[in-house]
């Protein structure tokens, strides 16, 4: 416990300083029973909330309705109007009370005994003193049922000294703050005036301490703060006082977490809250909070209050989603001219906050109507929602810019981090002049690729870049109106108020592109500067469509149209690209064709430098895996697509939150909005429908089944689809439980065993991803080789004489990492050296000093020599250009003699090519591991294939019971995966001891081939050939589909763009796998010849029909 409030040093004599105090005074007298604190209702024999008034606001709620109580009588049911429900309903309100404190009359006795029994009040002051705080400072009673008579004394001692401190310096303002904490919460008082923020920043404190981690499984804390009713005055200083109350929940046994829509409010809440709260407040709590659990997103309504001027605003949101939204939120009503009088926050066991202010226009304020202001208040809520502090945030605070020019500056700080062009012409004249040099080609590209995150990260820090932005507010309006015009949807040309925001943007002057570009250059020092400035404008000109203007939004999305990005470091253009920046993350989602398929995978940092090396990589690393996924989806109708979410630094522990939010901007963007005042139409300068396919990735298995739900409750024709690795009672084929993508990568393994005739069991092998991962585990569980090392999150497991299987069998069927291995099952010279050890001697008597970077770096180390090395995990460019000479010997050959590269980007291509060189026998990413993808395409054509009723009968699995259907249709995945690979690995080893060129150069030509020839079989003739089509269709099409459904039935349901795709990628594969990347110029139509063949037969059959 801690009490911070300072008593005054003074001496005790009183004589003419009694006579200063007289003077002095203790405040206005203004009767407080005449003010709204005291106007209260009496609650102790306050009936319950009727149930069916209850029952009848939840189903209101849950339909989406807005509910207007009757301002007569608050026991009377509420109307429910059949229209949508708008973004802020009014309603009127009593407000929530507290009970009078029976005992405080004692208590105020035994207060004043208190400060007479130490001296520092005159006596003769003293009841005046203390019966002034009591009952003329307009104080809440939930402060005197709180505290202690110990403490008030102390208080009122400290407010005192504060008076006499203030008088003496003839100061203007009167300083007084105190704090008072304990396990189970605070209270702060401090003095205020209306309308600016305090500098203790009591408010950013209960933010951060107490209600950002507020949760049912961590505590959950509620606060109530009111500000006094009569001011302290003396001849030169009048103010208030605000308190913060702030007490940890206290629920009802067995409340729990659900979140289930159907409650009783008395049932979730603090006992207390309950006690105290009027029936409205509870009618609109419930409502509020049932709105809360069908969306995402933050709730808002506006409430009258009876008898007085003021504005009830109630926000409820999820626990856990947002950050110091209290805190800003006071910063957004002050910069509208708004104060508050009192503010509330309470918690419900179901996973819900709730805020309630109680909102007045300053007097003084030249700021426009209540209603103005408060109906903008509302507008910018749910945008510091998304985004509640900034490092702008000070210029919002002080007035010079605006919430909206604030986060849209925020966003544009992101953008330039990620795309600021800093490279130069010096940068391509290198890259040819490397280019002519073909021996070295290979290894001075990855150089040059080093050397361009270099400079990113070097020529524009993201400090430099946020001081240039800061340093020029104005240049800042002047982007933002550029920005606003185009997306902004004007209000209706009738409408009687338009909004503040629209008529902000009415008085600043809107310039072109041109014109801005010139004002930047202009007003910047210099070019570095204007550069910054100009990726504003380069932001504005790709924003195709923007969530920026939602009602209602739980992170920014933005379509980007990718045409900026400059073709000497993305070569292979991308189609479509996806910008989302989240409270607690930004992200990426990328994709190389209309229809395409890839997972959405969480990138965390283990520390600052960690996070900042993520940072300055996500992007290339985000379109190298779209771009392998592009080459490794040869087999499937999906083109590569990948999506990145990069948690912030401090934020590792809410990936779930921050997947939620990435899913939800981004279905803001390729779901029109419908719902007024919730989801409404948006600027939209793509203007074409799209449809995105997400997959697991590192990070974001377990949530697929959320988001599959949440885009049907979004209204997504297409959730079936959406996601894939969904649970099996959801009509997913998870990849971990049928070990889809080991299947692929193993048929490689399978395949050089073949080639060469050796025995599997007599192979020695390293694995880096352990047994606690999808492909680590079922590579162990698949296998009968000799492992003699595994690397995984946990640490490094060796022994040069194998692994005992059935030990790290076991691991691999329970999912657990190296450190739970029993280390007695060692050899001698075996070992485990977990992340977290330092100091370790090994075996041979070296001596580990850090696990962690023995664990990083243990692929490298001379020890990880074997016959067959397969990376099942870890991070991209783990073996480069700058390293791979560590995986060969002293004679040039190397330590491994075989590669199957399961984890995506493990090897830069430069260094397979070192390999390759030295003798190893290497299979990239783009060929070996491609199951898990193949799998997760046909799982979509299934739900694309049924509809509804026959999705839910065919492929989903209920209470452990498996379909007929589903179980055979798993097999028939599993087999066409194998299949494919086979196919795959055949042409690149009879390509390979044909022409000689390394495989991982032969990989993506065929890659490249079979994706450029899919292109055009989509645009060619031979799709206007139905005959010819429908006997390719029927033999792409999965048989067990054709036999339960026949494949009419097929062509109506499966979208037109999707069908071509089967089309074309099934004749483009089998194509090229079959003639090469360089066939004949005969050799299409010999291949079609058995089609053509067949289509008298074919027409025959169709006209006896």
């Amino acid at each position: 416990m801690s009490d911070k409030s300072n008593l005054p040093a003074m001496d005790r004599t009183q004589g003419s300083f009694a006579r200063f105090l007289n003077r002095l005074g203790s405040g206005s007298q203004r009767d407080p029973a005449n003010g709204p604190f005291n106007n209260r209702l009496s609650t102790a024999n306050k009936p319950a909330v009727p149930r069916p008034l209850l029952t009848k606001v939840y189903n209101a709620a849950a339909a989406g309705a807005s509910l207007i109580s009757s301002p007569t009588s608050e026991e009377s049911d509420p109307v429910l109007p059949a229209a949508a429900e708008p973004a802020t309903t009014v309603t009127q309100v009593t407000p929530s009370v507290a009970k009078q404190f029976p005992g405080k009359d004692e208590q105020q006795k035994q207060v004043s005994a208190l400060i007479q029994s130490n001296g520092f009040i005159p006596k003769e002051l003293v009841d005046h003193e203390v019966t002034w705080f009591y009952s003329n400072l307009g104080m809440d009673d939930l402060y005197f049922r709180l505290e202690t008579p110990e403490s008030i004394a102390k208080h009122i001692l400290s407010l005192y000294s504060a008076k006499i401190d203030a008088f003496v310096k003839q100061e203007s303002l009167l300083n007084f703050h105190l704090t008072h904490e304990t396990e189970d919460g605070a209270i702060f008082i401090q003095t205020s005036t209306p309308g600016v923020n305090s500098g203790q920043g009591y408010e950013k404190k209960i933010d951060a301490t107490y209600l950002n981690k507020s949760s049912v499984a961590n505590g959950a804390y509620r606060m109530e703060s009111f500000r006094s009713q009569s001011a302290i005055t003396s001849s030169s200083f009048s103010t208030h006082l605000r308190s913060y109350f702030v007490r940890r929940c206290s629920f009802p046994l067995g409340a729990g977490e659900s979140t289930s829509d159907s409650f009783d409010i008395r049932e979730i809440a603090d006992p207390y809250f309950i006690e105290n709260a009027t029936e409205v407040t509870l009618i609109s709590y419930q409502r509020i909070i049932v709105q809360v659990l069908s969306r995402t997103g933050v709730v808002i309504e506006v409430q009258d209050v009876p008898h007085s001027l003021e504005k009830r605003l109630i926000l409820g949101y999820k626990h856990e989603t947002t950050r110091q939204f209290f805190s800003a939120l006071t910063d957004l009503y002050h910069f509208y001219g708004l104060f508050s009088t009192r503010k509330y926050v309470e918690q419900f066991a179901n996973g819900v906050t709730v805020m309630s202010i109680y909102l007045n226009r300053l007097p003084t304020s030249n700021s426009p109507p209540l209603e103005h202001s408060i109906q903008q208040v509302v507008k910018e809520a749910s945008l510091l929602y998304c985004l509640p502090v900034t490092p702008l945030q000070p210029f919002f605070k002080s007035g010079k810019l605006s919430v909206q020019e604030v986060v849209y500056a925020y966003t544009c700080w992101i953008f330039a981090q990620h795309f600021l062009n800093r490279l130069g012409g010096e940068y391509s004249s290198l890259q040819s002049v490397l280019a002519k040099n073909k021996k070295n080609a290979s290894e001075a590209n990855e150089v040059l690729s080093k050397l361009k995150k270099r400079l990113r990260s070097d020529t524009f820090t993201r400090a430099y870049i946020l001081e240039v932005i800061q340093t020029y507010p104005e240049l800042i309006k002047l982007c933002y109106v550029s920005f606003a015009m185009d997306h902004y949807i004007n209000p209706a040309q009738n409408a009687l108020n338009p909004s503040l925001s629209f008529q902000r943007i009415q008085v600043t002057p809107v310039l072109n592109h041109d014109e801005l570009l010139d004002h930047i250059r202009k007003t910047v020092a210099n070019s570095q500067e204007g550069m910054i400035f100009e990726s504003f404008v380069t932001f504005n000109q790709h924003v195709l469509k923007t969530n920026f203007y939602q009602p209602t939004k739980i992170a920014l999305s933005f379509r980007m149209d990718p045409k900026f990005l400059p073709e000497v470091e993305y070569s292979t253009p991308l189609f479509g690209m996806f910008f989302v920046v989240g409270s607690e993350f930004r992200g990426f989602h990328l994709r190389f064709r209309d229809i395409a398929r890839g997972g959405i995978r969480i990138v965390k940092s283990r520390n600052a430098e960690a996070y900042s090396i993520n940072l300055r990589s996500l992007f290339d690393e985000n379109y190298g895996l779209a771009n392998t996924q592009q080459r490794k989806n040869k087999d499937i109708p999906e083109g590569g697509s990948k999506g990145t979410i990069l948690l912030d630094a401090d934020q590792q522990e809410n990936p779930k939150f921050a997947f939620q939010k990435f899913v939800d901007a981004i279905l803001d963007l390729v779901i029109p909005g419908k719902t007024p005042g919730i989801k409404e139409q948006i600027v939209d300068k793509y203007g074409k429908p799209e449809i995105l396919f997400f997959g697991p990735d590192e990070g974001t298995a377990d949530y697929m089944d959320w988001a599959s739900l949440h885009a049907r409750h979004r209204g997504a024709s297409f959730w079936k689809a959406f996601t894939t690795g969904k649970s099996q009672s959801m009509g997913g084929i998870p990849h971990d439980t049928y070990g889809m993508t080991t299947r692929s990568v193993h048929q490689y393994v399978l395949g050089i065993y073949e080639k060469l005739g050796l025995k599997e069991s007599s192979i020695t092998k390293m694995q880096t991803g352990g047994p606690d991962g999808d492909l680590g585990s079922n590579e162990i569980l698949i296998s009968s080789d000799k492992a003699i090392a595994v690397v995984d999150g946990s640490g490094v497991l060796y022994d040069p004489v194998g692994i005992e299987r059935s030990e790290l069998a076991r691991l691999a069927t329970e999912r657990k990492m190296v450190n739970h291995f029993d280390a007695a099952k060692l050899s001698k010279d075996g070992f485990r050296i977990l992340v977290d050890e330092s100091n370790i001697k090994l075996p041979d008597g070296t001596v580990i000093h850090s696990g962690l970077k023995f664990r990083n770096e243990f692929h490298l180390n001379p020890l990880a020599s074997a016959d067959l090395f397969v990376p099942c995990g870890g991070r991209p460019e783990a073996i480069d250009i700058s390293n791979v000479q560590m995986l060969l010997k002293a004679d040039g050959t190397a330590r491994f003699k075989y590669i199957v590269e399961g984890a995506n980007l493990f090897i830069t291509q430069e260094a397979r090519l070192k390999l390759e060189a030295a003798g190893v026998i290497l299979f990239k990413d783009a060929s070996a591991n491609k199951g898990g993808v193949t799998s997760s395409s046909l799982e979509v054509l299934a739900a694309l294939a049924f509809n509804d009723e026959e999705f839910k009968e065919h492929m989903t699995v209920k209470d452990g019971v498996i379909p007929e259907f589903y179980a055979a249709y798993v097999k028939s995945v599993q087999e066409f995966i194998e299949s494919a690979a086979r196919l795959e690995f055949e042409a690149l080893w009879r390509e390979g001891e044909k022409t000689k060129v390394p495989r991982s150069v032969l990989s993506d030509q065929l890659s490249l081939g079979i994706v450029k020839l899919n292109e055009e079989l989509q645009t060619t003739t031979l799709w206007d050939n139905v005959p010819l089509r429908r006997l390719i269709l029927e033999e792409a099409f999965p048989k067990l589909l054709l036999d339960k459904l026949g494949l009419d039935t097929l062509l109506s349901r499966v979208p037109e763009p999707y069908v071509k795709a089967i089309f074309g990628c099934y004749l483009a594969s089998r194509f090229v796998y079959q003639y090469g990347s360089t066939p004949s110029q005969f050799a299409f139509f010999e291949f079609l010849g058995k089609w053509f063949e067949k289509i008298p037969q074919a027409e025959d059959e169709e006209a006896s029909h």
